[in-house]
Order: C-alpha cells, then structure tokens, then sequence
C-alpha cells in the first residue's frame, strides 16, 4: 500500500455521515443553548431520520426531550400506527396535540367545502402546544429544497412572543455558528436537515437501514384526481360529481393530513426503486404532492408568518 492511497482513504469523508456530523452538532448546541426543547414528529420520512439523529446525539442516554405530534385527525391509518410502534419501542415519550380538541374548545374553526382542510389549524394546535409545554425550542424536518419559503429559513429560525416569523428578522449564521439566545416568551423552531435534500434523505434511509411507513413504496389504493393531484378516497375525501375515483398503484412522496396529500403514480416497491425515481424526478414533493401549497404562490410563507412550523 502506497502513502498516497493511505492518505486517500484517511482524507475521503462520505456526504451523508458530513451532513450527519452537522446535524448532529446543530441538536446537541440547541439543548445545551435552550431550556426546554422538543422534537415534532409527523411519522413522514424527514421526522423519521431527524429521530434516528436525535437519537445518535445522545445515545446512549434516553432523548434529553420529548416527541410531539400535532395530529389533525385527518391521517393514514399507516402512518399512527407506525407512529405509535416506533415510539413505544424506543421508549420515547410522546406527546399529541389534537386539532380536533382545539376546534371543540373553540381555539380553532373548522372549515367547510369540498376542498375543507385542517391543514391551516395545526398552526394554533402547535402554537398551544407549545405555550403548554413552556417549550423555547421545537426541532422539525424542514429542508430548504422543499418549498421557496422554506429556503429563507435559518436553520434556527426565531419567532417572537406570538409565535410568527419575520423573514427580515432572522440572525446570519457565519461558519455554522449559531446564536440560541432569546428573550422570555420567544421561541426558536430549529431545522437541522436544512442542508439535506430528498434525495439524501432516502439514501440515507438506505444506509442506516430505517423503517417507513408502508404508504411511502408503491401499492395500490383507490386514488382520484383533483387540480392535477392525485387524492385518496377516504371517509374525509371522496371524488366530487364531476371527478371519478380507480384503483392505481401510487406512493407518496410526503406524508401529511391525507385530505391535502397526494400520491403519485409509481411502480417503485423498495429504496432503490425509490431513489430512481426521485433521480428523474424535475418536481419537488411538495410541489407535486401538497394541495394546501397551491392556494397561492406565498402559501406556505403566509402560513409560516402566522407561527406555522
């Protein structure tokens, strides 16, 4: 063996375990930075691999933090199910901030019509969620190649006493240092997948071996289409006089309240079918996939501004 291949192999670093490295040390600075931190979990695919880092932080220590989910009560069965299981055999705890008890307490209305959604009322679930908990700092999947608001985000992303965001009152992150202070009352939703893309995720899912929920690789289900997205017939969506439902084989690309998620159509039944897929792919998964990003083209910063996540 030459010196020069020794110094090859000592010199050369896999992108995944970087990206790893880096949000591993964003997690650990936040809970050494902030009081009361928690992590919100979807059961989606980004929430799943921010747990696996979560847990490779602090391992072999229980999490520092608790597990939050703002549950719509508009899901995939699959999705709590594995939720649930994931969980429980980790030992976490975990912690469900209904929308429905907000719309019964009067905290949230729901909204009516064919294209109803509860999407839009996490936002005041969350933000009471959060208030109950006296929690300063929430961890999310968020990444910036998602969605263009998204891309403004810092990977700590302040919000004031109300919970909204100001996009011209974020603080510069120079050389990945971050500033965690904050006044009484504010609070700080951190994203340390902010540097990933889909396509890392899923090969990192490949490499550490992670389970996902079923919906995520290609199966059949009764679909129809809707404003060129592709809707499960569920009991809280069903195909309107003018639209037809059929049986498809489809996945998901993301997963969120099924009333606003679409699947697309796909043969892909395991990682590497997967991964070829989002190779060609020219749409992100929210662009193709999220009905509530197309209520307007500043959806989604309108709904971050008002304290969604």
């Amino acid at each position: 063996m030459t010196i020069d291949s020794v110094v090859g192999d000592t010199t050369h670093v896999d992108e995944l375990r970087v990206l790893e490295a880096e949000s591993v040390h964003i997690i650990r600075e936040v809970v050494a930075e902030l009081e009361r931190p928690v992590l919100l979990f979807s059961a989606g695919k980004d929430s799943i691999v921010l747990l696996r880092l979560a847990e490779k932080a602090f391992r072999p220590s229980p999490l520092p933090f608790p597990v939050l989910h703002v549950d719509t009560g508009h899901n995939f069965p699959e999705v709590i199910e594995f939720r649930d299981r994931r969980l429980a055999d980790a030992g976490h705890t975990l912690l469900v901030a209904s929308v429905q008890e907000s719309i019964d307490s009067g905290r949230a209305q729901e909204i009516g019509g064919p294209n109803a959604s509860r999407n839009r009322l996490q936002t005041r679930t969350l933000l009471d969620a959060l208030e109950a908990g006296r929690y300063d700092a929430a961890f999310g999947g968020a990444r910036r190649d998602e969605e263009r608001a998204r891309a403004k985000e810092r990977v700590l992303s302040f919000r004031d006493e109300f919970g909204q965001w100001d996009p011209r009152a974020q603080r510069p992150e120079p050389w990945s240092l971050y500033n965690g202070r904050i006044r009484r009352g504010e609070q700080v939703r951190v994203f340390p997948l902010s540097n990933w893309t889909e396509l890392d995720i899923w090969r990192y899912i490949e490499q550490e071996g992670l389970e996902l929920p079923p919906i995520y690789f290609a199966h059949e289900r009764e679909v129809f289409e809707r404003d060129g997205i592709l809707l499960a017939t569920s009991e809280f969506t069903s195909p309107a006089d003018s639209e037809s439902a059929a049986t498809e084989w489809v996945r998901y690309r993301t997963v969120g309240d099924l009333t606003i998620t679409g699947a697309v159509r796909s043969h892909a039944t395991d990682i590497a079918g997967v991964i070829g897929e989002i190779s060609a792919a020219t749409v992100s998964e929210r662009g193709e996939t999220r009905a509530d990003d197309r209520t307007s083209v500043a959806a989604m910063e309108d709904r971050k501004r008002e304290g969604y996540f």
